[in-house]
């Protein structure tokens, strides 16, 4: 199999190449930016990406954002870092089948890290139960600052109500289920954006709790 492998950690990187390369596969590139990952699958084609999330120049989320670039171009890609970078990994996961999400840490069979690779370059998911409780929590966490009619109202949003209807079957004036409505957008972080409506991503919280 055809590798490339992104992590500015020069003795961990080396260590990784040395790694794939006893069982068999060929690490094309071995690359220490975000930047040069991108260059280096453009140039390589690799049949999997494997790679970090925080490089530089930020150490934020360089490797993760070009890792959501480089799987929606159709490269499968394995996420290994020692973090889970809540703000893309979603994204990155929900883009289909041949995807990884693996913490370093937790890592405690260099076989079962192997096989890992193996899966997702056959376009299976592997991903750490760590990734998906920190995601799951992150989703579920904010419903959980709503007063029980905060959710009643939520939940009647959700069946497509207006606030009119709300307002009759709650025996309460359209000015309160508004309050209402605004204490729920701003305990579910939801402020007013250009690009997205309020209504349908508060609904979307409720319904993956």
């Amino acid at each position: 199999m055809r590798l490339v492998l992104a992590e500015d950690a020069v003795l961990l990187r080396e260590g990784l190449v040395s790694l794939l390369t006893r069982f068999g596969h060929h690490v094309a590139a071995a690359v220490p930016t975000a930047e040069a990952l991108l260059e280096a699958v453009a140039e390589h084609a690799p049949d999997l990406v494997i790679t970090d999330v925080r490089m530089p120049p930020t150490f934020t989320d360089e490797g993760l954002r070009a890792a959501l670039a480089i799987r929606k171009a159709g490269t499968k890609v394995l996420v290994l870092s020692q973090y889970v970078e809540q703000t893309y990994a979603a994204e990155l996961l929900d883009t289909g089948e041949g995807v990884g999400y693996l913490l370093k840490d937790r890592i405690g069979d260099v076989k079962e890290f192997v096989q890992a690779i193996d899966q997702v370059a056959a376009g299976g998911t592997v991903v750490d139960p760590e990734v998906v409780r920190q995601l799951l929590g992150r989703r579920r966490a904010p419903i959980n600052r709503l007063t029980p009619r905060e959710r009643e109202v939520l939940a009647l949003i959700a069946e497509g109500k207006a606030n009119a209807a709300i307002a009759k079957e709650l025996f309460v004036t359209e000015a309160a289920v508004a309050k209402h409505i605004a204490g729920i957008f701003t305990k579910l972080d939801l402020p007013p954006t250009a690009d997205g409506h309020r209504r349908v991503l508060a609904v979307l919280a409720y319904l993956l709790t």
